[in-house]
């Protein structure tokens, strides 16, 4: 058994390829030696599409409050780019929030739960909530937004 182990370890890949056991005889009809087999099997592919399509359901839930999110940003954002510098006055600023609010219909949240606020050099405008959506079951996700923007006077 040695002996033949020797002589195997010299011979070339392809006469190891065509030898029919220990015994060195080859043959031009041995069987090749199969590759090892590659690929996802299907319950590989069934899990990694279950995971998929879970993540784009909470995509799906979870976009329409980022896009809420954005509108009520621009509001905020489009108010300070109308007074900051001209000198407003908080009442201004509130009926600016409510215009934009239903001309954007943001019904999420009321003008009136934007906080102005007096600050050094102006006004603090602010709006901070949280919003819940449901996901599985009893899985929920839970959202926390705060923008804030300083108007100058």
């Amino acid at each position: 058994m040695l002996i033949i182990e020797v002589v195997d370890s010299m011979r070339s890949d392809s006469q190891k390829r065509k030898s029919c056991g220990d015994l060195g005889v080859t043959s031009p009809l041995a069987p090749r030696r199969r590759r090892k087999q590659a690929g996802m099997t299907t319950l590989g592919l069934l899990i990694l599409i279950v995971f998929m399509g879970m993540f784009g359901y909470a995509g799906l839930r979870l976009m329409p409050i980022y896009l809420n999110y954005v509108a009520i940003a621009s509001v905020i954002d489009g108010v300070l780019k109308e007074y900051d510098g001209q000198n407003p006055t908080r009442t201004d600023i509130r009926k600016s929030i409510g215009r934009r609010f239903d001309v954007e219909s943001i019904s999420l949240i009321r003008a009136r739960d934007v906080k102005v606020t007096s600050s050094g050099g102006g006004f603090q405008v602010a709006v901070v909530y949280d919003h819940k959506a449901d996901f599985l079951g009893n899985v929920s996700f839970s959202v926390h937004f705060d923008k804030k923007v300083l108007i100058r006077r």
